[in-house]
């Protein structure tokens, strides 16, 4: 882990809020713009990264103990419990094994150099979420993913505040499937009410659903959606580089 700049981590307050869809392009975007990129996903019940990047039922090797990432055709890295498991296998596992799972995951993977690891928190603020922030050294941050309803909202401002009681800087907000059926602009609202950055908004969009099903991120289609996303990853990619220079400065 010592050879990993940057560890963005994609959380959200509850599921089904696009989290997974969110972290799986921002690798891409980072990708394409020739950073070295892992994608880290430490959902222990619903592992879901492995589809989204077409690597589903693929399994792991192992060299000298350590566990080596599958990689993409573009060369992203990816490790999962998904990798480890049958897919249709039900996880029953308790906190101290979830604790076990995310130091093996930090001590015993060989990512190698990257510019970027993202890491695909379950939702809510459980034990898996805990772990990762007082274990993860380095340079990090968060990405919090919200739909636009008042619930949602609900569970987003829990994980703003998971994140600034774990010392977690925010890097911004992100509001997901806006539109006529769940409405649009609360997001930005709540980050103004917070004092954080809004990094954007993507559209509630087939495209995207099927995307994801057939496991290609939307980055890869150049449409409309795409032309949004990496307009929020852009602004994820300056944050993270005005804070490395800050500390930088500061050592």
């Amino acid at each position: 882990m010592e050879k990993i700049k940057q560890n963005i981590l994609v959380m959200s307050g509850k599921g089904g809020v696009g989290k997974t869809t969110v972290a799986v392009n921002l690798a891409y975007s980072l990708s394409r713009r020739g950073q070295r990129v892992g994608i880290l996903d430490i959902d222990v019940h619903g592992p879901n990264v492995p589809k989204m990047l077409g690597l589903e039922n693929k399994k792991l090797s192992v060299e000298q103990g350590m566990m080596l990432p599958l990689e993409t055709p573009e060369g992203i890295k990816l490790m999962s419990m998904a990798l480890l498991l049958d897919s249709s296998d039900a996880i029953i596992w308790r906190g101290p094994m979830k604790h076990n799972l995310v130091i093996q995951f930090l001590q015993q993977v060989k990512w190698g150099e990257l510019d970027y690891l993202i890491i695909d928190f379950p939702p809510g603020t459980g034990d898996e979420a805990i772990s990762m922030c007082q274990l993860l050294e380095g340079a990090k941050g968060t990405v919090i993913v919200s739909t636009p309803q008042e619930v949602s909202l609900l569970d987003a401002e829990r994980a703003i505040s998971f994140s600034e009681k774990m010392g977690v800087p925010i890097i911004g907000l992100v509001e997901n499937m806006a539109g006529e059926v769940f409405g649009e602009g609360t997001v930005a609202s709540l980050a103004e009410k917070r004092g954080l950055v809004f990094l954007g908004g993507l559209p509630l969009s087939r495209e995207i659903t099927l995307s994801g099903n057939a496991g290609k991120p939307f980055l890869q289609e150049g449409s409309e959606v795409g032309t949004i996303f990496e307009s929020i990853a852009g602004r994820i990619i300056d944050s993270c580089s005005k804070k490395g220079e800050t500390d930088e400065k500061n050592v």
